[in-house]
């Protein structure tokens, strides 16, 4: 077959792997029109029908619509611009996409509620100001009025969220859970009293930087449940003693029972498995490495501390 041939849509749909319906459809509405028809009336084409109907078929794969597309093969708009304007299009539907899935696995899961579902979707959806505003509300009012100690400026950017622009549902279904957390009244005291004891241990004028007590505990504490110490043998004594020193250091008070009691009782609150589970929605939010839990140091800690305590 030469350029001068024409075919009948039986032909052409041979020739591009089109059913003879499809073509008629295309050229009813005037995207493939027929180059002439045979003395029986039957509509002919050209060979330009054959790469005609290719670009139409990729467009529509594409999700083109037939108006735009008739444009574009008729020259009224290049294809580029199309093409962008397309692909703009699709990755707001798969932002919205995503949002659906992440809430959708998340009720299927938890077993959520109505209220609990239009909450999630809710939350979902908000915009990045709105989450900003959403997490600076909870950062006000965990840290609010401890501007007095410096080192919170550094803990409140790492307790911040910042979702992608383009994120994967995971990524959405955790900063869902963590801005729930955020709003939960009772997980908003548990943060602010973890806050305000820090704070005491940061403010005395007479000592420089000091390490947060939790950090400390981590360290001497750690290598002990490492070693498998057990936390009420005298083997865990000088352990402990390294710990309630610091403590007693940072308070500006002696290492007694109460100091120690006062300690425990820090480092429960420091292991509510809240403050876990929001630091590890963060890292998912924000895609870092998943912390490492030290729920079982503290437990260690506060069991060596309680053992030493009892009355």
């Amino acid at each position: 077959m030469d350029g001068d041939s024409l075919y009948s849509i039986g032909e052409l749909a041979r020739r591009t792997g089109l059913t003879v319906k499809t073509i008629r459809f295309y050229s009813d509405r005037g995207i493939v029109a027929p180059t002439d028809r045979s003395p029986a009336g039957y509509r002919l084409y050209s060979i330009d029908a054959v790469a005609r109907l290719d670009l139409v078929r990729t467009l529509r794969e594409l999700g083109l619509d037939l108006p735009t597309i008739r444009k574009v093969v008729d020259r009224e708009l290049s294809l580029p611009e199309v093409a962008a304007a397309h692909a703009e299009a699709l990755a707001v539907q798969i932002r919205v996409l995503r949002l659906r899935r992440a809430v959708l696995t998340a009720v299927a899961e938890r077993g959520s509620t109505p209220e609990e579902t239009e909450l999630m979707h809710r939350l979902a959806q908000l915009s990045e100001d709105e989450r900003g505003r959403l997490i600076g509300d909870f950062l006000d009012a965990v840290f609010g009025g401890l501007d007095a100690v410096p080192a919170f400026a550094g803990v409140m950017r790492s307790m911040t969220p910042e979702l992608p622009d383009n994120p994967e549902a995971e990524q959405v279904q955790a900063w869902v859970g963590l801005a729930e957390m955020s709003l939960d009244p009772g997980f908003r005291a548990v943060v602010r009293r973890m806050a305000v004891d820090q704070a005491a241990e940061q403010t005395r004028s007479d000592m420089g930087p000091r390490r947060d007590i939790a950090a400390v505990v981590r360290d001497h504490a750690g290598p002990a449940l490492t070693a498998g110490i057990d936390p009420a043998s005298p083997q865990a004594d000088p352990i402990v003693a390294e710990f309630t020193a610091h403590y007693a250091h940072l308070l500006g008070r002696p290492d007694d029972v109460e100091l120690r009691r006062r300690l425990a009782t820090r480092l429960e609150s420091v292991n509510d498995p809240r403050r876990e589970r929001y630091l590890q929605l963060l890292a998912v939010v924000n895609g870092w490495p998943a912390p490492e839990s030290l729920a079982p140091v503290f437990d260690w800690s506060v069991h060596a501390l309680r053992v030493r305590t009892q009355q």
